[in-house]
């Protein structure tokens, strides 16, 4: 299953004014791009060119660094486009969705302040996500490319906190951008969607 570069599900404008137009061009058009096409030439070498991408990540993951960094990348950011949507964000979660970050998260201030402190402490690249792991949602954080599925769990939201994902339109206040994130373009009914699956 050879990795394919998706389309964004909105126009390159549609996130304004919480990330730009060049952002998402630079980000989706370049960066993601990359990620594609190195994947796919290092997955057909590594001989795990048919695999679907959670698969490739989990097989290369401490096995082949370079494989896994791109098709790590890959996987996050298939969902990290569909993680934000136009007018998204806020605290209007789906029923089930606001239950279990009650239940498991201390409630929707105490998700955005452990959500925003993961992003902002995670030194250098990485991501901060939200996952199921044995039937309960956890905050956790990751360098660089690597993702919860290496560490036994199912990511239901994550944000980028590489430079590329915030420096055109933020510079290097990392924390206003995750704020942006969680208050305007959080997509909840794709967490919900991957809640339900997990």
């Amino acid at each position: 299953m050879a990795f394919e570069l998706p389309a964004l599900p909105y126009d390159y404008e549609a996130l304004q004014p919480y990330m730009s137009k060049e952002t998402l061009e630079y980000h989706h058009d370049k960066h993601h791009k990359a990620y594609v096409d190195n994947g796919n030439k290092l997955a057909a070498e590594a001989g795990l060119g048919d695999l679907s991408v959670e698969e490739v990540v989990k097989q290369s993951f401490g096995k082949n660094p370079g494989l896994f960094n791109n098709a790590g990348q890959h996987y996050n950011h298939i969902h990290f486009w569909q993680w934000m949507k136009k007018g998204g964000g806020g605290n209007k979660l789906p029923g089930a969705l606001q239950k279990a970050f009650d239940s498991d998260l201390g409630g929707y201030d105490k998700f955005k302040a452990d959500f925003i402190a993961a992003g902002t402490t995670q030194f250098g690249s990485g991501w901060a996500w939200v996952s199921v792991k044995d039937g309960k949602l956890a905050i956790s954080k990751t360098p660089n490319g690597e993702n919860p599925l290496v560490h036994g769990a199912t990511p239901i939201l994550g944000v980028d906190v590489w430079e590329h994902s915030y420096y055109i339109d933020y510079r290097n206040a990392r924390p206003k951008y995750l704020e942006a994130f969680v208050d305007s373009l959080i997509n909840w009914d794709h967490v919900l969607e991957l809640y339900e699956k997990a």
